[in-house]
């Protein structure tokens, strides 16, 4: 293992893949914990060379542009004796499919938790003109309190880049692949709304949507079969969540949801209709803050979180008023005494 890139100094290796290798490692410039993901550039023919690294330097162009609390963050870039890197911040989580495999207890509305933060994520990433391409279950990163972070823009690609990806190249990760992928036709924002569909419900059902071991067959499916309804495997998937996974796998991509924030605002709206289901006021935060959606103030955050209905409203605020009178009352009356 190597010790050093650039003026990091490597601690460790986190893991392996198809673009490189992850390293914990140490900033000592300002003593921080990053993670290095680098790719060795020494062993490629000289056009390997041309389009890894392109790759590469297109993902940390990409993510580097975004500031949102579920994207991970870049911090650096470079490369030193042949190998290429990244800095970003180091996680403490793990990816979501392990997380689900390792918390079988979890309830719907974890997982309706789970996936509104990433429909946030890709909402403004999608607003800034950065489409993924690959999200599936390993490069959602949960972390403490069930905080999620999208990770690994390595195949994203940018609007107003020069860098353009071949039609004829297929990018991504099969099972999670959108119709349009599969096809070589155009990709654009509402590739990545299909993957979060197929993630989706995958975390509701435990199962994939299209499956088999032959990958041809897997293609078929995506581009011509209607999976089964989730509720047809889970007995608590209820009808509006049905709903919103049709829309994510629709084949056209003008039937589905046109952009992100509708995915996000429908999943908010149907964990809210779930039973005994509490979101508190920094939930509402988390969802709504950069960008996400618009709400002018915490106090409209929780009305609006906790279904507070006109006249209940209108008893808060009444009471509100008559509190205050009453303290004013006492000042007045304690300072007229003196």
């Amino acid at each position: 293992m190597i010790s050093h890139l650039g003026r990091y100094e490597i601690i460790e290796e986190l893991g392996r893949g198809a673009m490189g290798i992850v390293y914990k490692a140490n900033d000592p410039l300002i003593e921080r914990l990053v993670a290095i993901k680098a790719i060795n550039l020494k062993n490629l023919t000289a056009s390997e060379k041309e389009e890894y690294e392109a790759r590469f330097y297109q993902e940390a162009k990409a993510a580097g542009r975004l500031n949102h609390p579920n994207i991970v963050t870049i911090h650096d870039l470079g490369e030193s004796g042949g190998v290429a890197y990244i800095a970003m911040e180091l996680l403490e989580g793990c990816e979501l499919q392990n997380f689900i495999a390792d918390n079988s207890h979890l309830s719907l509305d974890d997982l309706l938790d789970i996936s509104i933060q990433v429909a946030t994520g890709l909402a403004y990433a999608h607003q800034h003109g950065i489409v993924h391409r690959d999200i599936k279950p390993s490069n959602i990163m949960v972390l403490k309190n069930n905080h999620v972070k999208i990770a690994d823009f390595g195949i994203a690609r940018m609007s107003s880049s020069l860098l353009q990806t071949q039609t004829d190249i297929i990018m991504g990760s099969p099972y999670y692949m959108s119709p349009e992928q599969i096809l070589g036709r155009p990709v654009d924002s509402r590739s990545d709304i299909f993957s979060m569909g197929v993630v989706l419900y995958k975390m509701l059902t435990g199962r994939l949507p299209f499956f088999s071991n032959n990958a041809n067959s897997v293609m078929y499916q995506i581009a011509n079969e209607v999976p089964e309804q989730p509720s047809s495997l889970n007995s608590k998937i209820t009808d509006s969540l049905d709903n919103i996974v049709s829309n994510c796998l629709a084949k056209n991509p003008d039937d589905r949801y046109q952009n992100a924030h509708e995915l996000a605002e429908d999943l908010l709206k149907c964990r809210r209709e779930l039973p005994d289901t509490k979101l508190e006021v920094n939930n509402s935060r988390r969802y709504f803050g950069s960008d996400a959606f618009i709400y002018n103030s915490s106090i409209a955050n929780w009305i609006h979180i906790n279904k507070v209905s006109n006249w209940k409203l209108i008893c808060i605020l009444m009471l509100t008023g008559f509190m205050f009178i009453s303290t004013y009352q006492m000042v007045v009356q304690f300072y007229f005494n003196k």
